[in-house]
């Protein structure tokens, strides 16, 4: 197939792109303006999707069967998230359509079923015009990722304790790895029972809380766990005094929904929300995949492997 593949400069985009060309398929992908990609043949675009129009010259000749859009705000301010993860991703179903696209796979998340963060409804609202089109579409909303659950494995080497919010026992997840993610992404452009449906998946089970991470973390170091809790109320305090700053400064409302964000992982779990009850539901969270966490943990301590948060590092 001839597949346009947004979001190829990140981590899960890459991978997307490696399965794609593993699979035979002739992969196409936008990069902003200086970019690059680190793979060999992809083919690029060189565009900013937050532009209307800024493909359409490009796709005028390319046929296009399919779209995967992998794309994602890197920033996590409020500014950018309805830029990028609804404006640029309208601007790419609608000149993705019109080159001929049959089909387009968005890569969501798991934490847009309770949307509270801006990128959160950013990503809700493209949802529902995605849903609105005439196209088919696949919603992939993953848990969580390896790297998002790796922060702290340099600083535990270092010498400094895990840093758990509350009892660390709060929240949990099924965290999926970049490689099985992008398998089950591209699965939905062959399985016709993957389109037009929303599809929530996590890693291999069972889910495990902060907790679990820190102590499989120091038992595979062979160190007695060094764990410090860290009160929520520290969190409400950096949300409130960000916000009231933020009031005169645009600098201190990007750092209030920062804090927003950390927050809302330390007190929600990655998990399918069961409506009904009321609750997360770990074990009617869809499973996916061979990879495991620990895993990870094992090969960033052993160096073959390397954790990059960028703007999104917490500790």
């Amino acid at each position: 197939m001839n597949i346009l593949l947004a979001g190829a400069t990140g981590t899960i985009g890459q991978a997307v792109a490696d399965t794609l060309l593993s699979q035979g398929h002739d992969v196409l992908c936008t990069v902003r303006p200086g970019s690059s990609l680190r793979q060999t043949g992809l083919k690029t675009i060189e565009c900013e999707l937050t532009q209307p129009g800024s493909l359409k010259a490009a796709l005028r000749s390319r046929p296009v069967d399919a779209v995967v859009s992998c794309m994602a705000t890197r920033s996590g301010s409020a500014a950018d998230a309805w830029a990028v993860e609804y404006e640029a991703q309208l601007n790419l179903l609608n000149e993705a359509a019109h080159a001929g696209a049959g089909h387009f796979v968005l890569v969501s998340a798991i934490c847009v079923q309770k949307p509270v963060l801006a990128f959160q409804h950013a990503k809700r609202a493209f949802e529902e015009k995605l849903m609105q089109v005439r196209l088919d579409w696949s919603i992939v909303r993953p848990t969580a990722f390896f790297k998002s659950l790796s922060g702290q494995v340099a600083r535990v080497q270092n010498g400094k304790p895990f840093l758990v919010f509350g009892d660390g026992l709060q929240t949990s997840c099924k965290p999926i790895s970049d490689r099985d993610l992008a398998r089950f992404i591209t699965s939905c452009l062959s399985n016709p029972k993957k389109r037009n449906k929303l599809l929530p998946v996590g890693g291999p089970g069972p889910a495990i809380t902060p907790m679990d991470q820190a102590n499989h973390l120091f038992a595979l170091l062979g160190q007695t766990p060094r764990i410090r809790h860290v009160p929520l109320a520290l969190m409400n305090g950096l949300v409130g005094t960000f916000s009231l700053l933020g009031h005169v400064n645009q600098r201190m409302q990007d750092k209030a929904e920062f804090a927003r964000t950390g927050r809302y992982y330390a007190t929600e779990s990655m998990l399918l929300w069961d409506i009904e009850k009321g609750c997360y539901d770990a074990d009617a969270t869809p499973e996916f995949g061979s990879d495991t966490l620990w895993d990870y943990y094992a090969k960033l301590i052993a160096g073959e492997a390397r954790t990059d948060l960028g703007a999104h590092s917490v500790f």
